[in-house]
C-alpha cells in the first residue's frame, strides 16, 4: 500500500490545468451519455472509490457491490454534478461513501465498525490506471493534523466512521449546530491548503 503524497508547490500549474481540462470531458462525455465515457471513470477512479467504500463497509463482497451501485448512481446522476461547487473526484467519493453507508445503515452493520482511528487511513494507489496527475492522491494524514484537536475529532467521527452529524453531537455532548459550524470551518481551512 501507498500513501498518499501531497504535490509540491513547485509543480506547474500547468498539470492541474490539464487535469481540470481532462476532467470537464470527462464530464461532458458522462452528461452526453456516452459509456466511453463511464469506462473511462471506472478505469480512472474505480481503485480509489473502492477504497473508500472499504473504509465504510469492511468487508469485499459488499464493498463490489457497493461499488458497482455507485457507479449506477453516477451514471444516473452526473447531470446533479456541478463543477463549480467542487471536483468530480470529491462528488463521487461522497456518493460512493453515502451509499456504502446506506447500505449498512439498511443492514444494521455501521455501528459494528466504528473503532479505527483516524490514524490508521491509508489508501492504495493504483498506478496502472493512473495517465497524469491527480490532485485527489494527497496526503489526508497530514492535511488533516492542521486542524484543531477537536476539528480533526469530528471529521474522524463524520467522514471517516460513517456518525451522522446528530450522532457525532450525541458523542461528544455539544450541539448539532456547533458540529455542522466546525465541520464548515474545517473544510474551509483545508480547501485553503488544496
Amino acid at each position: 500500500m501507498i500513501a498518499f503524497i501531497l504535490p509540491t508547490l513547485t509543480e506547474p500549474h500547468k498539470r492541474i490545468d490539464r487535469q481540470s481540462e481532462a476532467e470537464k470531458q470527462l464530464v461532458d462525455q458522462l452528461k452526453a451519455g456516452e459509456t466511453k465515457g463511464i469506462e473511462k471513470l471506472y478505469k480512472l477512479y474505480s481503485a480509489s472509490l473502492y477504497g473508500i467504500i472499504m473504509k465504510v463497509a469492511k468487508n469485499e463482497d459488499m464493498a463490489q457491490d457497493i461499488l458497482q451501485e455507485s457507479f449506477v448512481k453516477i451514471w444516473k446522476s452526473v447531470n446533479q454534478y456541478d463543477e463549480g461547487k467542487g471536483k468530480l473526484f470529491t462528488w463521487m467519493a461522497r456518493l460512493c461513501r453515502n451509499t456504502a453507508i446506506d447500505h449498512l445503515r439498511s443492514r444494521g452493520e455501521l455501528n459494528s465498525s466504528r473503532n479505527e482511528e483516524l490514524d490508521n487511513v491509508i489508501a492504495e494507489v493504483n498506478h496502472e490506471y493512473q495517465s497524469s496527475f491527480n490532485p485527489e492522491t494527497i496526503d489526508l494524514k497530514k492535511l488533516i493534523k492542521m486542524l484543531s484537536p477537536m476539528q480533526m475529532k469530528i471529521l474522524d467521527l463524520v467522514y471517516f466512521e460513517g456518525y451522522t452529524q446528530v450522532e457525532a453531537a450525541e458523542k461528544l455532548a455539544i450541539p448539532v449546530g456547533t458540529i455542522k459550524t466546525r465541520i464548515r470551518n474545517a473544510i474551509i481551512t483545508l480547501r485553503s491548503f488544496y
